[in-house]
C-alpha cells in the first residue's frame, strides 16, 4: 500500500477524518481534494488545475488521496494500488454534515480550501440525499473495474463503524513502529 485513494458514498462517512489516521499510521502524505479544488469564499478550481494538481500528487512515490471527485477518479486510479472505501447509513452522513457545521460555524476546516468557512445549505443537503444510492451503485462498478485491472491492486470496503475502527487498529499493529496498545486517538 503506497498509492492509496480514499472514497466514500457521501459527504459525512468520515473520509477526511480516516484519511489523516491512516496517514498518521503509515506516516504518508495525506492530500484532501477539496483543498484543491475549492478556492476562497467557495470558488470552484478551473477544471484543468484541479486536473493538473492530480496528476502532480499522483506521480509522487506514496500518497494518500482522499475525496469522490468522479470527474479526476481516472487520473487517481491510473496510479493507485489501493482504494479504500467507506459506506456508512445516509442518516449517519447527514448527522455528521449537521455536527460538523456545528462544530465549525465560522472556521475552514484544515481538509478545506483555503477561505472556505464552514456552511451548509438545503443545496447541499439535496446533494447528500439525491446521490447517495446512486453512487452506492456506481462504487460497485468502479472497484470491480479497479481490481481487474491488476492483481497488485485491492479495494477495501468498510461498511460501518466497527469496520472502520478495526481496520485503523489493524493497521496500527501491522503498520506502526509503535507496538504499544492501541492509542485512543484512533478510536472514534
Amino acid at each position: 500500500m503506497k498509492r492509496i485513494m480514499i472514497m466514500g458514498v457521501s459527504a459525512g462517512v468520515g473520509k477526511s477524518t480516516f484519511a489523516r489516521k491512516l496517514g498518521d499510521i503509515l506516516q504518508m502524505d495525506v492530500y484532501h481534494l477539496d483543498a484543491y479544488y475549492w478556492k476562497p469564499g467557495w470558488v470552484e478550481a478551473p477544471a484543468d488545475e484541479f486536473r493538473g494538481a492530480q496528476k502532480e500528487m499522483s506521480k509522487k512515490e506514496k500518497w494518500i488521496i482522499e475525496g469522490n471527485y468522479t470527474s479526476t477518479y481516472d487520473i487517481r486510479a491510473a496510479h493507485a494500488d489501493t482504494i479504500i472505501y467507506l459506506e456508512l447509513p445516509l442518516t449517519v452522513c447527514l448527522f455528521r454534515v449537521l455536527k460538523r457545521f456545528f462544530k465549525n460555524i465560522g472556521r475552514t476546516r484544515p481538509d478545506m480550501g483555503k477561505g472556505c468557512k464552514e456552511k451548509i445549505d438545503w443545496q447541499f443537503i439535496k446533494f447528500i440525499i439525491t446521490t447517495y444510492y446512486p453512487r452506492k451503485n456506481k462504487m460497485v462498478e468502479r472497484f470491480m473495474a479497479f481490481q481487474s485491472s491488476g492483481a497488485e491492486r485491492k479495494v477495501v470496503m468498510l461498511k460501518n463503524k466497527r469496520a472502520i475502527k478495526n481496520y485503523l487498529q489493524e493497521s496500527t499493529l501491522k503498520y506502526s513502529s509503535k507496538k504499544e496498545i492501541f492509542p485512543e486517538k484512533f478510536i472514534e
